[in-house]
């Protein structure tokens, strides 16, 4: 099974239906940016060419790995 919250499963893949898991492994494999929030977990971003060139971050916990959260950054600057 794919290292996710169940926030993730639950919430954000319902909210969400563009998202999916595969491309969020991209961003964390391969991140424009990448930074530690305050509480640990980590935030990664990277360009989705198939959704006419948004940013998305892409949020995990402290792992680096576990998927908790990802959306569209509307006010990401590259």
């Amino acid at each position: 099974m794919e290292r996710t919250t169940p926030y993730f499963r639950n919430e954000i893949l319902r909210k969400r239906p563009y998202l999916e898991i595969e491309i969020c492994r991209n961003i964390i494999s391969n991140p424009i940016k990448k930074e530690t929030q305050p509480d640990g977990r980590i935030r990664f971003w990277g360009k989705i060419e198939t959704m006419e060139n948004k940013y998305l971050r892409v949020v995990t916990l402290e792992d680096g790995v576990t998927i908790h959260n990802a959306f569209i950054d509307r006010g990401f600057k590259p």
